[in-house]
């Protein structure tokens, strides 16, 4: 563990960018890059456009932290960039960001290694929703490649489905639909090869949607999460289990549930999470005795191994 700021050389923050989720990427991308300069790090916020090959080529940048969120920015497109101008960079690469972003592919993935995860139904066009009512109402939609619940809706029947599939498919061709479980719902952020402590998410909307992420005051996190111990301890590895599955590194976090019969279900996989001082890993990382520029550090030290 390095205590020298100048190992990094200059860290470009790239923040922005054009995805569904851009305005907190850039609340995130804000909040790493003072996080950086306060332990002395020569950083510089950088909002990829067409032309990020070249600002990043001839900006003199010895590393990147990515703290984009959603499509181009966690879905290994910048990390194929980064990769051609052979710039380390914080996260996943280009293989673990692009299963980490398609929630079926994932799924898909998990399944095939006997991973729990609930039932689901890809859907593309009209006639796909019959499959995905066989799998029994209430439902829960969300577009493939979106994050931070954008485009998410719980349905109770045919018709509702019709109209959760259309809204979804504004930001995706591809919507998921998956078996609604009923239960208690957890995080478990993930720095290095460590799991760091589990929170849960108390809600009393319908979900953890967008507005009970970013908006609303009633939104309770529980950590400690409350669970014994040993229970703690198995989901801690099977969130680890999960995010190794796809190929993911550096930091990240797992959302699962466990339903009212004890029963574990791995959700999806965050490979790029919110950076903010309320976002959930921060949280867990307080938990484990890291402050906000420490985590960052810990983060931005995962490059030094790939230069």
């Amino acid at each position: 563990m390095t205590q020298d700021p100048a190992v990094f050389g200059k860290v470009a923050v790239l923040l922005g960018g054009r995805s569904a989720e851009r305005e907190i990427s850039l609340k995130s991308g804000h909040a790493v890059l003072a996080a950086l300069r306060e332990r002395g790090v020569d950083a510089e916020p950088l909002d990829p456009g067409p032309d990020v090959l070249e600002r990043l080529r001839e900006g003199g940048f010895a590393r990147a932290f990515i703290a984009l969120h959603g499509r181009g920015g966690e879905d290994g497109q910048i990390q194929g960039a980064l990769e051609t101008l052979g710039l380390p960079y914080t996260g996943s690469g280009v293989l673990g960001s692009a299963l980490g972003m398609d929630k079926y592919r994932c799924k898909l993935l998990w399944r095939g290694l006997g991973l729990p995860t609930a039932d689901f139904a890809l859907l593309r066009e009209e006639a796909d929703l019959a499959a995905a009512a066989d799998l029994g109402f209430p439902l829960m939609v969300k577009p493939v490649h979106e994050g931070s619940s954008i485009g998410m809706a719980r349905v109770e029947d045919r018709k509702a489905l019709v109209q959760a599939w259309r809204g979804a498919a504004v930001f995706d061709a591809q919507v998921l639909a998956e078996r609604w479980i009923t239960g208690a719902e957890y995080t478990c952020a993930v720095l290095g090869h460590e799991a760091l402590p589990l929170i849960r998410l108390e809600t009393p909307r319908a979900f953890y949607d967008y507005e009970a992420k970013y908006q609303a005051e009633t939104t309770r996190y529980l950590c400690p999460c409350g669970l014994p111990e040993a229970e703690e301890a198995v989901l801690r590895h099977l969130a680890l289990e999960a995010f190794d599955a796809v190929g993911a590194r550096g930091w990240g976090r797992v959302d699962l549930m466990v339903d009212d019969q004890g029963r574990p279900f791995l959700l999806e996989i965050n490979t790029i999470p919110g950076m903010t001082d309320h976002s959930l890993v921060p949280m867990a990382a307080r938990a484990r005795g890291l402050s906000f520029d420490e985590l960052t550090w810990r983060i931005l030290e995962t490059t030094l191994g790939h230069d």
